[in-house]
This record gives C-alpha cells, structure tokens and sequence, in this order.
C-alpha cells in the first residue's frame, strides 16, 4: 500500500479524478460556485485528511500535474492571436487597464497588511497572489515572501476570480467584453481566464492577454514600489 500511495501515480490519478468530479458537478447544477477546481481541492483535502496521507505523499505526483502549469499558460496564446483587431483598436485602455488594477492589488495588500498586523513576510507573500503560480512564485521569493504562501494565495485569489466575476461584472456594470476580460484577467489570472472563456472568446482573449501583461509588470513593479513604502 505505501508503494502505491508514494508513487507519482497516486497523486495523478487523485488530482485527475477529483477535478473530474468538480467538472461533473458544475455541469450537472451549472452553479458558478460549483467551480470544478474549488471542488477538487475541496474533495482533495479531505480525503488526505480523512484517510491520514501526507500532503508529501500526495506532492509527488502532484508536481507533475504543477509542471503543466506553464505549458497551459502558454497555450492561452491561441484566443488571444484570434482577437488581434480589438488588441490593436483598444492597445491603450488595455495597457492602463492592467497597470492600474496590478498597482492597486500590490497597495490593497499592503494597506490590508498593515492594518491587520500581518508580519512584512507575510505581507510580501501575499504581493504577488494575482499573478500566475509559475511568476508569482518566483516574484514571492525575489522580494522576500515565501513561495508555499504566495502559491496557496494565488489558488485562492483565482479560485475567487472565477466563481464571481460574472457577478462582479454585472454589479459594477461592466458591459465591453474586452474591459470585461482584461479585468478578470488582472485580477485572477489563469484561473479567472478559465471562466472568462466561458462568458465569450473576446473576454476569455483579453483575459489571457491580461495575465502576460500583469505579471511582467508586477514583478517590475514591486520591489520598486516596496522599496519606496519602506
């Protein structure tokens, strides 16, 4: 039994089998909060607890699933070629889009940080929790954070982006389909993108774009900005 559970295998088929349920679940109730990645977590957690694995045991295979991440990413790339023309129509109000909504998630955190007590480690692993898990682990370990908090911050903050942002869009107002998207994408990345796809290919485009976009500019942009409010 320990030669199953410590195989790569084992952690494969658990993350595959979980997320499939999520998927199963989604379509079947069509609830946004039925995401089929917040019911696979949810499903994998339990079990490891309710069974007594380690979280180690389940990493090893684990890990192969983390390696796709980045060839996932890149495959976004494809929607996102298909809408070059309202790229190039609306370059400018992208650009300040991502920009502004990256600058003002790294301030909500360190605003929220400071008013709650969280320690400057923490803080600075919360700064990059709106960016991919590939660059923002990497951002989280340049400026000082801790990788495993930024990651478990990033799941979070995507897993949140997905179920409400058709709800955020429609409370706000938020009608053109490429404000729509870049703001999913700023927010949320790759995990909100899933959902921005689902809405329209214009926002699933514009969200991909988004996620490029905002990590560069956030792994510019932070040390800079930390460095300034220090």
């Amino acid at each position: 039994m320990n030669t199953i559970i410590n195989s790569p295998l084992f952690g494969i088929f658990l993350t595959l089998a979980a997320f499939e349920v999520g998927v199963a679940l989604n379509k079947k109730f069509k609830y946004s909060i039925l995401n089929p990645l917040l019911i696979g977590l949810i499903l994998i957690v339990g079990f490891l607890m309710i069974t007594g694995i380690s979280y180690d045991s389940y990493k090893i295979g684990g890990d192969y699933v983390s390696v796709m991440l980045g060839p996932a990413t890149v495959v976004l790339a494809v929607p996102l070629y298909r809408q070059l023309g309202n790229l190039k129509k609306h370059w400018l109000p992208i650009l300040a889009g991502i920009a502004v909504g990256s600058l003002t998630s790294i301030c909500c955190v360190v605003a929220t940080s400071k008013l709650v007590g969280l320690s400057e480690t923490l803080m600075l692993s919360l700064v990059p929790k709106s960016i991919t898990i590939p660059m923002g682990s990497v951002v989280s370990e340049q400026i000082g954070g801790i990788p495993s908090i930024t990651i478990i911050s990033i799941v979070i903050t995507g897993i949140t982006g997905a179920v409400t942002a058709s709800v955020v869009c429609k409370f706000f107002r938020i009608k053109h389909k490429v404000a729509q998207g870049i703001a999913i994408g700023t927010a949320s990345h790759a995990l909100g993108t899933t959902r921005a796809m689902e809405i329209g290919e214009t926002q699933g485009a514009m969200s991909s774009l988004a996620i490029g976009i905002a990590g560069i500019f956030t792994a510019v942009v932070a040390p800079l900005l930390l460095q300034l409010i220090a």
